[in-house]
């Protein structure tokens, strides 16, 4: 019997205490903080839905769409897209883990792994609107090459913020000495909007 109670006090596997660890509710600062991001990503869900909404409703009041004299927008390079923002998207939530389970060197392998694949979603979108421009769709070409360009663009921005933000803290990451959690979190959770908001783009513009 004093052997089982003995047994009970035995401390948390490895694995089961970085869970624990990982699960830890947010406190003070860091509950305002996250409410400020859900916010922020809020007003910015809001507004790209008002640009689904113009973009649905100029293609609903056009004769044809796309027009029958502009190129075919491509599908396999922004599906190739797809993949690399979800790879980053992942690269994120590991950071995240990292972070939690006090692993600075895992962090910042995560988030600069993160960064390159962004990078490369920037390279390939490039590509996909060089291309098209080489074809005659330029953004003064009426309504729908303007809507395309912007609506590719202000998302491509938004690529370009959070690169910026998620290279910081990978370099805050390598540099160690001082806590991440609320910040990688908070980044990571901008970034998979990104990721959400391109999904819904690849699906409405390119494969609808």
């Amino acid at each position: 019997m004093a052997q089982r109670e003995e047994r009970g006090r035995e401390p948390a596997p490895g694995l089961v205490r970085d869970l624990t660890r990982y699960r830890r509710r947010p406190h003070g600062a860091e509950r305002t903080a996250y409410v400020g991001m859900a916010v922020f990503l809020g007003s910015w869900a809001m507004l790209f839905v008002a640009l689904f909404f113009a973009y649905a409703f100029l293609r609903a009041r056009a004769p044809s769409w796309p027009p029958l004299d502009a190129p075919p927008l491509p599908r396999l390079l922004p599906g190739l897209n797809t993949l690399v923002i979800a790879a980053s998207s992942a690269a994120v939530v590991r950071a995240t883990r990292s972070q939690e389970l006090r692993r600075p060197r895992g962090v910042t392998a995560a988030l600069a792994a993160a960064v390159v694949l962004g990078a490369i979603f920037l390279l390939v979108q490039g590509v996909v609107w060089s291309g098209l421009w080489r074809q005659g769709l330029v953004p003064a070409g009426g309504p729908y090459p303007s809507v395309f360009y912007a609506f590719t663009a202000f998302h491509a921005l938004h690529v370009v913020v959070g690169l910026a933000a998620l290279a910081w803290l990978a370099v805050r990451a390598r540099a160690g000495g001082e806590s991440l959690r609320t910040d990688v979190r908070l980044w990571g959770w901008y970034w998979h909007f990104v990721g959400v908001v391109w999904g819904v783009l690849y699906l409405t513009v390119y494969l609808a």
